[in-house]
């Protein structure tokens, strides 16, 4: 599949339903896995699981979640019909980093260095063994990075040399609201720190509960540019 191709291919589907987006992708793609980590992500595994049982589901285990985050993992692992993979940093330089840096060095020098060893290397790994992929991604995330994110488009940050990937971003074109009235309705399973005023939830150190009136993205590296909300897993959000 091609550039021009997935040009036309989110022209047809733009204005398509999440469910329809994503049995697109799952009929189109042998090789294709969801991944998943929060409340968008567990919607697209409610859905595909229905399309297709077993389908590939993947998450990044940094090592440094909270505790109620590795409860939803297993909860979601249990409930649904998935072939659920955890993936791991690589031990070496997660020993390097912290052996020269500590275990906070992010709060001093930013988020990048410590992300691109916890979350980047070990999706890269992962999506080098993919055709493609589907992510939980919205556009009413982040304004600043998230805003024109297409429902399909091609990965140039992982894609193998000379091969595409293939990315679908099947919530793009939902709301908060819209996720989470699925969520209510279909009695789908949820992170607990969601009540307790966690909207966007990443790694222990790195996230927050937010408050009343505060965008969803503003309680990740809340220390940082507020406008760069992205670790290095939608790389191709940010323009360089």
């Amino acid at each position: 599949m091609n550039s021009l191709n997935v040009t036309d291919i989110n022209a047809q589907l733009s204005n398509s339903s999440p469910q329809d987006i994503l049995k697109y992708a799952l009929n189109e793609h042998d090789n294709i896995a969801v991944s998943f980590s929060g409340a968008e992500d567990v919607v697209l595994v409610h859905m595909a699981a229905q399309i297709k049982p077993g389908v590939q589901v993947f998450c990044l285990d940094t090592g440094r979640l909270h505790a109620e985050t590795y409860q939803f993992i297993e909860k979601v692992r249990k409930t649904y019909d998935i072939n659920l993979q955890i993936l791991f940093p690589d031990a070496e330089q997660v020993e390097k980093l912290v052996r020269e840096k500590g275990l906070f060095s992010f709060y001093e020098d930013m988020h990048q260095e410590c992300c691109g060893i916890r979350k980047v290397g070990p999706l890269r790994r992962k999506l080098l063994s993919l055709d493609a992929w589907v992510t939980g991604q919205r556009k009413d995330q982040s304004p600043g990075t998230r805003a024109d994110i297409p429902v399909i488009q091609s990965d140039k940050a992982f894609a193998r040399p000379g091969e595409s990937l293939i990315k679908y971003n099947p919530l793009a074109n939902w709301s908060s609201s819209e996720v989470w009235d699925y969520i209510r309705a279909l009695e789908v399973p949820y992170n607990a720190l969601h009540e307790r005023g966690f909207v966007s939830i990443g790694c222990e150190p790195c996230t927050r509960a937010t408050l009343p009136g505060e965008h969803e993205r503003s309680g990740r590296w809340w220390w940082e540019e507020s406008t760069k909300k992205e670790c290095g897993l939608h790389s191709g959000n940010i323009e360089k």
